[in-house]
């Protein structure tokens, strides 16, 4: 594990996500990982906040969940953010048909329900796993990741 933190509520969610963005870059994926409700579109949605706007773009942008459209590409200043809810793929290989080759190779990707890509979830991702902490909106945020992600995200934690 990288690290750990207690997010007391959605707004400490933003700060962390502001925090995590400049470590992100092309061909970043991270897994979030978390029950219904855990918090993973309100991680997704504050870390693609995070980004700067494109020139003349609103900086705070909606995103909604893809639960139904399954994956949203939001372009930021020099970043592609790619969000992908995989709940309801049936199987690993639907995948291809949201683009998701070309997510890994040119943006950063988001994958909600990642365990349902299977096969295809690839090596050296950054699993953010998301649970219930003490207190209605409390959550705790567990950062694990190989030793690239370990040494990338070190000052995150120091």
């Amino acid at each position: 594990m990288i690290g750990e933190i207690v997010l007391a509520d959605e707004n400490e969610t933003r700060k962390f996500a502001r925090r995590l963005s400049p470590f992100l870059g092309e061909g970043d994926v991270l897994a979030l990982d978390g029950d219904l409700g855990a918090g993973k579109t309100a991680f997704s949605r504050a870390l693609i906040n995070a980004f700067p706007a494109t020139e003349g773009a609103e900086q705070t942008e909606e995103v909604p969940s893809p639960t139904f459209t399954l994956v949203q590409i939001y372009d930021r200043a020099e970043k592609q953010v790619w969000h992908f809810d995989l709940y309801r793929l049936e199987d690993p290989e639907e995948a291809y048909e949201l683009g998701i080759e070309e997510a890994f190779s040119e943006g950063i990707s988001l994958i909600e329900w990642p365990d349902r890509l299977g096969f295809l979830m690839p090596r050296g991702h950054l699993k953010v796993k998301l649970s219930y902490g003490e207190g209605e909106t409390a959550r705790v945020l567990k950062l694990v990741g190989g030793p690239k992600w370990r040494e990338r995200l070190s000052p995150l934690f120091s």
